[in-house]
């Protein structure tokens, strides 16, 4: 079995549930007692969130890099940031380490054309869903066709994620806000939407709407197990 590295803390709510997640996966799979062998850095969400929202994003490049360095000589195998956002520094981290990164985005692209989906919705941070990091690589390596909500739908999203999910808080008006956002995107051509902040799976589930929901969280901890235990 390989050493999963993970980088956590963004935010340990959902990093809880990766760790839970792969170690369940791996007693199912490996039965008795099994468990996964992991190495978890947790960051301080607050300093990550503050440089966030000042852009200082070349900050982020070189804090991330220094705690995948740190993952990796503890002995990690291969490496996970579990956070959607974060793989804004994506390439930066694959730069600062010999050992490779299981991206998020790949993870969830790879089960919706299993589906046999084109066109999918977005909901994540203002980052991942307006910046380019995520959406081009999902169209561009992947294929898919994205949508992302309009202005004030990107808004709620948003401010969910930081004001509530992030702080540990789930709420029923939150929640059909973000069903009413799906809506308006399944309106729109989407064929099925990916939750892709590792926080909305905490609010909203697969099932919760009549349209194929991508948990990014579970499918991510999925193919770390994947990798962990394929034989090379």
């Amino acid at each position: 079995m390989k050493t999963i590295g993970l980088l956590g803390g963004m935010t340990w709510h959902s990093t809880i549930v990766y760790y839970r997640l792969i170690n369940a996966a791996v007693q199912e799979r490996l039965g008795g007692s099994s468990s996964a062998k992991c190495v978890l850095y947790s960051a301080n969400f607050a300093e990550v969130e503050k440089l966030q929202n000042e852009g200082a994003w070349e900050a982020l490049a070189v804090f991330m890099a220094s705690a995948a360095r740190k993952v990796e000589r503890a002995g990690a195998d291969f490496l996970l940031i579990c956070a959607n956002t974060m793989h804004r520094v994506a390439a930066e981290v694959e730069a600062a380490v010999n050992i490779p990164l299981l991206h998020i985005a790949d993870a969830a692209a790879e089960d919706i054309r299993r589906q046999g989906l084109q066109r999918v919705g977005l909901l994540g941070t203002r980052f991942t869903m307006e910046q380019d990091f995520y959406r081009e690589r999902l169209e561009k390596r992947h294929g898919l066709e994205v949508l992302i909500p309009a202005e004030q739908d990107r808004r709620i999203v948003h401010e969910i994620i930081y004001q509530e999910l992030g702080r540990g808080i789930i709420t029923e008006s939150a929640r059909e806000a973000y069903k009413a956002v799906i809506r308006n995107l399944h309106a729109r051509g989407a064929q099925g939407v990916i939750l892709g902040c590792t926080e909305i799976p905490l609010l909203i589930r697969p099932g919760d709407y009549p349209l194929p929901l991508f948990d990014t969280t579970a499918l991510h901890a999925a193919a770390a197990v994947e990798w962990a235990l394929r034989e090379d």
